[in-house]
Order: C-alpha cells, then sequence, then structure tokens
C-alpha cells in the first residue's frame, strides 16, 4: 500500500507541477504569429514550388537553377552522427556531414540520371514574412515511378528583385526500404 500511495502522491506533485507551469506560462504579445504576408507572393512561391517539381521531371536543370538564388547555397541532407564518426576516423576529420557540392551535385545527377526523376511533395506549408518566406513539406523522390527516398524537407526563400528564389534546401532521407517499416 506504501507503494500505491507514494506513486499516487507523485503523480498529483507533477499534476499540480504541470497546472503552475501553465498558469506562469507568458501569454504572447499580439505582434507574434502576425505576418506581412500577401496572396501574389504566396502564389508566386506555389509557383516556384511546382516549377522545382517540374524541373525535375523535365530534366530542365536552366529552369532549375533559376529559382535558386546563386549555385553555391546551402542544399544539403546532413549526415546522421555515426556516418560523422566514421568519415572523421577514417578519412576527413573536420567532416561536418553537409556535402560541399550540393546544388551542382544535384543538378549534375538530374541532368546525367537517363531515368525519369520526379520529387512528390506533401503537407506543404508556406510560411512568409515580408521578403522572406520557408516552405515545408514531406517528400518522396522517384527514379523511374519508384521510390528511392523519402523524409522532410525544408527551403528558405528570399525575394529578391522582385522574384522569390530559393536560398536553401535542407531534407532528412530515409532509404525506400525502410518505407513500409
Amino acid at each position: 500500500m506504501h507503494k500505491l500511495a507514494s506513486a499516487v502522491l507523485f503523480g498529483c506533485s507533477l499534476l499540480a507541477a504541470g497546472i503552475a507551469h501553465a498558469q506562469t506560462a507568458p501569454v504572447a504579445p499580439p505582434h507574434v504569429g502576425r505576418h506581412a504576408s500577401t496572396p501574389e507572393d504566396i502564389r508566386a512561391i506555389e509557383k516556384v514550388v511546382a516549377d522545382f517539381q517540374a524541373a525535375l521531371i523535365a530534366k530542365d536543370v536552366k529552369l532549375l537553377s533559376s529559382l535558386m538564388l546563386h549555385t553555391n547555397i546551402l542544399f544539403a541532407s546532413p549526415a546522421d552522427d555515426g556516418f560523422i564518426k566514421k568519415m572523421r576516423d577514417t578519412t576527413d576529420v573536420h567532416f561536418d556531414g553537409v556535402a560541399q557540392a550540393g546544388y551542382i551535385a544535384f543538378a549534375n545527377f538530374i541532368k546525367r540520371e537517363p531515368l525519369r526523376t520526379e520529387e512528390k511533395f506533401y503537407n506543404v506549408k508556406i510560411t512568409q514574412d515580408r521578403h522572406v518566406a520557408w516552405v515545408n513539406f514531406d517528400y518522396e523522390f522517384l527514379v523511374d515511378n519508384k521510390l528511392s527516398n523519402y523524409g522532410v524537407e525544408a527551403w528558405q526563400m528570399v525575394k529578391r528583385d522582385g522574384e522569390w528564389k530559393i536560398l536553401s534546401v535542407v531534407w532528412s532521407m530515409h532509404p525506400a526500404s525502410e518505407a513500409g517499416k
């Protein structure tokens, strides 16, 4: 009975602490969450998303490059800690898990891959505030209409000279073999 009483007392203590924390959480001021966004900008960002997908299917690397702020943007699926450790132990003590070639390597892959490539986006969320925006989504990358990998992808975008450009692309990557698990 002593253990039951202790467990109940502990549970009540956690509940009381949670209630106290909820009561002391700050209320956000009115400007938090208020973004300077326009329907025209959202449509322009959606067009960049659609053009990105179309460029992959058409293997139009010129269109793809026109969507980027420049070719040296951060464009990477950062490696996990295990792979980083392996590379540091065997090859490069400075390896940080972010490939240098980034966008250029991706564009070359798209251009040289003889099979159809496509990236499908799901749960797309666009957040825009003035001249910056974020596009977040779940994705599937297909080669020859077969799942190659999937994960979560995030773009940072910036409006330059009246046009929305991709400033960075970062994604997680799971091999197709994990899709059914």
